[in-house]
């Protein structure tokens, strides 16, 4: 992808006052997934040497983070720096020059510009080509607060900040985003020259760019009309204006391939969901981990999906939570589940298996065509084919130590408010007596029935309540 050597220098130290949050910015989430893990995502797909992660306020936080981040997605070398004090943008990357290699480039990114693509990040490497120095600048929105960009025909001579900037280049419309790209040698250089001589009394990164024009490296930039893609978090108004803005773009992409979405704004995906044709799903629902669903699913309104696959049309109706966890979960070809049913993780249902209203199944495996309709519970169990599961009935699983798995064999009918006691089989072909509480093996195609004798007192009264 990347013919050179690439570090890449994430700036996570600030505190973020005015997100009024004892969590530190950049792990506050946006689509499910912390600010800074996006970063991270990103900076996996550019095959980096190393990224220096620089910490400061709650820095142990921070770099738990990014240790719990590395094994399921790091393919690079993680360091972290700490900035204490924050003086400065400058300041930040100074931090990192100790870890940084002397050929190759510098990529600066930030911590709570989570929507960067990588893409836009490979253009802007090839623009530095390695040897000039090579900002990404936006012309979008307002750039209020932000660095304006100063040129000399095309060629970009300095930034000012918005601070320091005359009302004259204050009216420029093109403004630095904060990612650069530098030549790591020349970069090193310019770091130790830096001066906080400015009205914020700060070291300012920008400030390399007249020392890349005046030692004749040059600078060059590469202009987004994508605000969205370097658009910062600073408060929760703007994390939710950035969060429904992200799912806009998932919806449309989804829309874009056929999927019918009822309503973009009452959509949330918050992992990876991937869609054959003619799926549709209603409002309110959530998307989370990894998700599949063949052609034809339909998803009901206020649905919660997670870690799962699900079968060709199969119909998950309103208010389901499923989550199959790090087991994942999976619904067959032509299921019914719902509404109000719950599948946890281990839950494997087959063919035409039907789920109904306030029925969980956790850790079980039901075969083509079984049903569980109403008010029960499947745990560690293995139904077999078109097996009838009454409702109220229940997998006693756990004896308060262990769990133990109940088997119920092909065919068996279980009857309302029956307990089965695991460990247990039900033999296939077997039918189970309402009320039963079944504590050993049932023999194939016979009826088990374990209850008390019905017994019926006549004349009996209820006790009255003595009068006062």
């Amino acid at each position: 992808m990347l013919d050179m050597n690439v570090d890449i220098v994430i700036m996570a130290a600030g505190k973020g006052t005015r997100m009024k949050s004892a969590l530190p910015k950049v792990l506050h989430k946006l689509a499910g997934r912390a600010l800074l893990g996006h970063v991270l995502l990103t900076a996996k797909q550019l095959k980096p040497r190393r990224v220096i992660l620089v910490t400061g306020h709650d820095a142990p936080k921070v770099i738990a983070f990014g240790a719990d981040f590395m094994p399921a997605n790091g393919q690079f070398d993680l360091k972290t720096v700490l900035q204490e004090p924050q003086l400065g943008t400058g300041h930040a990357v100074q931090q990192a020059v100790p870890e940084l290699g002397d050929e190759g480039v510098a990529l600066i990114l930030n911590g709570d510009v989570p929507l960067i693509e990588a893409q836009t990040l490979i253009e802007l490497i090839a623009c530095s080509a390695g040897k000039k120095l090579a900002l990404l600048t936006v012309q979008d929105g307002d750039p209020s607060g932000y660095g304006r960009i100063l040129r000399q025909g095309d060629a970009v001579q300095a930034i000012v900040e918005h601070k320091d900037a005359s009302p004259e280049q204050r009216a420029i419309q093109e403004w630095y985003s904060g990612v650069m790209v530098a030549p790591a040698a020349q970069l090193k250089t310019w770091l130790s020259q830096l001066t906080n001589d400015n009205v914020q009394g700060e070291y300012y990164l920008t400030d390399i760019v007249k020392m890349a024009v005046q030692d004749g490296t040059g600078c060059v930039a590469l202009k987004t009309t994508d605000g969205l893609q370097v658009a910062g978090v600073n408060s929760p108004v703007q994390l939710q204006e950035l969060e429904r803005a992200y799912q806009q773009r998932a919806a449309d992409r989804l829309m874009e391939q056929g999927v019918r979405i009822t309503d973009a704004a009452r959509f949330d995906l918050r992992g990876d969901l991937q869609c054959g044709q003619d799926v549709s799903i209603d409002v309110g629902c959530i998307f989370e981990g990894s998700v599949k669903l063949a052609d034809g699913v339909s998803i009901g309104a206020h649905c919660f999906i997670a870690n799962c696959e699900i079968g060709a049309g199969a119909v998950i109706h309103p208010f389901t939570h499923i989550d199959g966890g790090q087991e994942k979960a999976s619904v067959g070809a032509g299921a019914l589940i719902g509404p109000y049913a719950r599948l946890r993780p281990g839950a494997q249902l087959g063919e035409e298996v039907h789920i109904g209203n306030f029925v969980e199944v956790k850790n079980s495996t039901l075969a083509k065509g079984a049903k569980a309709n109403h008010l029960a519970y499947l745990g560690d169990a293995t139904v077999g084919e078109r097996v009838n599961y009454g409702a109220g009935s229940i997998t006693a699983n756990y004896d308060g130590a262990n769990k133990h798995r109940t088997v119920i064999e092909d065919d068996v009918h279980i009857g309302s408010n029956c307990v089965l006691v695991a460990p247990v089989k039900i033999g296939a072909g077997g039918t189970v007596g309402g009320g039963s509480t079944i504590t050993k093996d049932t023999v194939p195609g016979s009826l088990s029935v374990a209850r008390g004798k019905q017994v019926s007192i006549e004349g009996w009264k209820r006790p009255a309540k003595k009068k006062i």
